[in-house]
């Protein structure tokens, strides 16, 4: 089968980009002795993620127990959640913590506490990681606080919850202008976890940080234990645009086809927000667009004349920026989307492909798992 024999929209999955991908970021962590957990809502995909631990991630991270359950349905034994999981999930989280090492994140002493009494109570132990704030103000404690080496030291302390350490995700990151500023991003990170484990005075087996843009800048730092990079194995237009990646790194694109040229300054393509979403993408410079339109379907170079200026549901519209286009109604074009990790859970498959060879259609087997 080739990609012409493929209905579209279509997302598709270059083999030798991903593997490249993966291959690269475990690299980057073996050459500084660090644990890769990848954080598998990029790709959602069972295939993906046993390919990652074949080469060597000690297991994988879930941000919803839904998506934990089925991956511990298809075997990957190690599983960490670094969201804020409630007491009302106890009996799928103690159900799922004996099919699979379970980890989960906690930032509240109260809810912390509730998880310690139910653990007591079913004579069990649950795996814990605090979460710290460390300037993307989503989850996690304030490690300003005065209060916060307390917490830390209480949460520890608790019956029932085995203390791991520490864990932080720097999606402040996102919203920088300069790989300078992204460093130093990683690099405060690095030390408001080394800073805060040192005054909590709990050994923390762990001090764990995630995000894609200072994954490469955070191996360097002193004290960091495990990186739960995600994005990193599809990549989009917003790493290019963070220079964590270039063009012929991304992994995943939608193939398309223009349904429609009402002017010869515009087009139509049948790939709405139902396949590339409406998110912006993210840079050190202007980012407009619902993602970048490639030159052509088998060169990993953006066409700077074609702008998707509005997306419906099922259509996105093109304007072309200089003069005509030579794209013409059934003509198909690849698209690299602005946030690869969204599309992922539009779709329930996804092709593997090499160049213009399809190779296998891929389950996206944790798709809408969103409790």
């Amino acid at each position: 089968m080739h990609l012409a024999d493929l209905p579209t929209p279509a997302v598709l999955i270059e083999s030798s980009r991903l593997t490249r991908n993966l291959s690269r970021m475990q690299a980057l962590a073996n050459a500084r002795g660090l644990r890769l957990r990848p954080h598998a809502k990029t790709h959602k995909s069972i295939t993906i993620a046993q390919m990652q631990i074949e080469r060597g991630a000690v297991g994988i991270c879930c941000a919803k127990l839904g998506e934990a359950e089925v991956f511990a349905g298809a075997g990957i034994h190690d599983i960490r959640l670094p969201y804020p999981l409630h007491p009302v999930n106890a009996d799928r989280v103690f159900a799922l913590a004996e099919r699979v090492t379970l980890s989960f994140i906690v930032d509240d002493p109260a809810i912390a506490q509730a998880w310690s009494d139910l653990a007591v109570a079913r004579g069990r132990h649950l795996e814990v990681l605090v979460k710290v704030d460390v300037g993307f103000h989503r989850c996690g404690i304030d490690p300003e606080s005065a209060s916060a080496p307390g917490t830390v030291r209480a949460i520890a302390s608790m019956p029932g919850l085995t203390f791991r350490g520490l864990l932080s995700h720097a999606g402040n990151g996102y919203e920088k202008k300069s790989e300078r500023e992204i460093r130093g991003v990683a690099v405060r990170e690095a030390e408001i976890l080394r800073d805060l484990a040192a005054a909590a005075q709990v050994r923390c087996h762990e001090i764990s940080v995630g995000a894609t843009p200072t994954a490469r800048f955070s191996a360097e730092e002193e004290g960091i234990t495990e990186l739960r990079p995600g994005n990193y194995a599809y990549f989009d237009r917003t790493q290019v645009g963070l220079g964590s990646a270039v063009f012929d790194d991304c992994a995943l694109t939608v193939l398309a086809t223009v349904v429609s040229k009402p002017a010869a300054n515009r087009l139509i393509l049948d790939s709405g927000s139902k396949t590339l979403t409406n998110d912006g993408a993210r840079g050190f410079g202007d980012m407009p667009g619902h993602g970048a339109v490639l030159r052509d379907p088998f060169v990993a170079e953006p066409d700077p004349s074609l702008k998707i200026v509005r997306l419906s549901e099922e259509h996105a519209n093109v304007s072309v920026v200089d003069g005509e286009t030579r794209l013409a109604t059934g003509d198909l074009v690849r698209i690299v989307p602005n946030h690869s990790c969204v599309v992922s859970n539009l779709v329930d498959h996804v092709w593997l492909v090499d160049a213009d060879r399809v190779l296998e259609q891929l389950p996206v087997a944790a798709r809408g798992r969103i409790t």
